[in-house]
C-alpha cells in the first residue's frame, strides 16, 4: 500500500511553496491536500471555535492529488483532514514550503510549524518545511531537492511519536548548499515596535514592526547552520514542561 501523505501550509493553497511541496510528495504516495483558502501566517496553534468552518474540494493543477481548501487555520486543516476526510490516519504530514524563515523563535508563531506539531500530537510523523525567502516568486528548486531527501528518510526510518521536524532551507542555489545539519533552536527574539498612526477619521491604529535578534553564539543551532549554508533540521515537541527545573519547585 502506498503511503498516505497529508499536505498543508499557512500561505494558502495557491502559494508557490505548497505547489512545489505537492509536486515532490506525489512521487512518494497518495496525496491529500487540505490548506487554507487565504494566507494564515503567524496564526500559531490557533483553532476556530467561534465561527463555522468549510471544506471545498478544488482542482488547481493536473496532479493526481486530492485537494480541499478551508477557511480555517492550518491546525484546523489538519484536524478536519484527519477527522472528516481521510479514511485512515496519514503516514506522514508535511507542511509548507513556507515563504520565509521558521527558524529559532519563529517556530512559536508559525502556522506552518503548528500544523506539523498538531500532526505530532496525533502521533503522526510530521515535518514543516520553510525556505529563507519571503518572495512570492522564490526559487524552490533547491528546496525541492532537500524536501525529497528528508521525506524519503522520514518514510523509511520513521520519526518518533510526538516529534515534528522543523526544516529550514537557506536562500541559495543547490550547488551552494553544503548539506544538512541537525541541531537545536537558537535563543532569539523579536524586539517589537509599533508604528502608531491616526486614520482620516481620527482613530489611532498600529502597524507591528521590529527587528529579529539572535542571542545565541552556539555552533549547534539552526541559525548557525543556515548562516553557514546548511539546511537546518530541528526536532521539536509539544511538551512544554521544563523538565530540568522540576526539582527547583518541589518545596511549593
Amino acid at each position: 500500500m502506498k503511503p498516505l501523505i497529508l499536505v498543508t501550509n499557512d500561505d494558502g493553497i495557491t502559494a508557490p511553496g505548497i505547489r512545489a511541496l505537492i509536486e515532490v510528495v506525489n512521487e512518494f504516495g497518495e496525496v491529500v491536500v487540505v490548506a487554507p483558502d487565504s494566507p494564515q501566517s503567524g496564526m500559531g496553534h490557533a483553532v476556530t471555535v467561534n465561527s463555522t468552518l468549510y471544506l471545498d474540494e478544488v482542482k488547481i493543477d493536473d496532479g493526481p492529488q486530492k485537494e480541499y481548501k478551508s477557511n480555517g487555520t492550518p491546525v484546523d486543516c489538519v484536524k478536519m483532514a484527519i477527522s472528516e476526510l481521510m479514511e485512515r490516519k496519514p503516514d506522514l504530514i508535511v507542511s509548507g514550503i513556507n515563504h520565509g524563515s521558521n527558524a529559532a523563535i519563529n517556530v512559536v508563531y508559525s502556522g506552518t510549524m503548528s500544523a506539523a506539531v498538531e500532526g505530532s500530537i496525533q502521533g503522526i510523523p510530521s515535518i514543516g518545511f520553510s525556505l529563507m525567502d519571503y518572495r512570492w516568486d522564490a526559487d524552490f528548486e533547491a528546496a525541492k531537492f532537500y524536501v525529497r531527501k528528508i521525506v524519503k528518510y522520514a518514510l523509511e526510518n520513521h520519526i518518533p511519536k510526538g516529534i515534528a521536524l522543523n526544516v529550514n532551507i537557506p536562500k541559495l542555489p543547490l550547488d551552494k548548499i553544503k548539506g544538512i545539519k541537525v541541531g537545536r533552536q537558537a535563543k532569539s527574539n523579536w524586539e517589537e515596535e509599533y508604528d502608531k498612526r491616526v486614520n482620516p477619521h481620527g482613530r489611532t491604529y498600529y502597524w507591528l514592526t521590529g527587528k529579529f535578534v539572535n542571542y545565541d553564539d552556539g555552533k549547534d543551532t539552526d541559525l548557525y547552520a543556515l548562516e553557514n549554508n546548511y539546511v537546518s533540521v530541528v526536532p521539536i515537541q509539544h511538551d512544554l514542561t521544563a523538565h530540568h527545573f522540576l526539582d527547583e519547585f518541589k518545596g511549593l
